[in-house]
């Protein structure tokens, strides 16, 4: 047996549908996107990514939605704790760092609480 290692692993879920939870105000046509990040303690990347979907499928069936079929991965450098890292993802870009913050993580329609500078 394989040493089990930490994974993190992110899932889409699509839901175009208002629910009592939430989303609650959605117009037609709209869909809110949810990214989840879940850990998981596998003996490779593939088990853990299995495991998450599992996991998503049970998630959309308890509260709705729809599993997209993007899951993706990230081994933790160690174990899980007080800031530790737990997902990274590097996309390469041309766009200046105002914009592309503005085109993948603050396009004005995000369900989020933050701290901005």
């Amino acid at each position: 047996m394989a040493e089990q290692q930490w994974f993190a692993v992110r899932t889409i879920v699509a839901n175009n549908e208002n629910q009592p939870w939430g989303p609650r105000d959605l117009d037609p046509g709209e869909i809110d996107y949810e990214e989840r990040i879940t850990l998981w303690k596998a003996e490779s990347v593939d088990a853990a990514i299995a495991m998450a979907q599992d996991e998503c499928e049970h998630y959309v069936d308890d509260l709705g939605g729809e599993v997209l079929g993007l899951s993706q991965a990230y081994a933790l450098a160690m174990k899980p704790g007080h800031g530790v890292e737990v997902f990274s993802l590097i996309r390469r870009s041309g766009l200046l760092p105002g914009a592309y913050l503005d085109r993948h993580f603050d396009a004005g329609r995000e369900h989020q609480s933050s701290q901005s500078d």
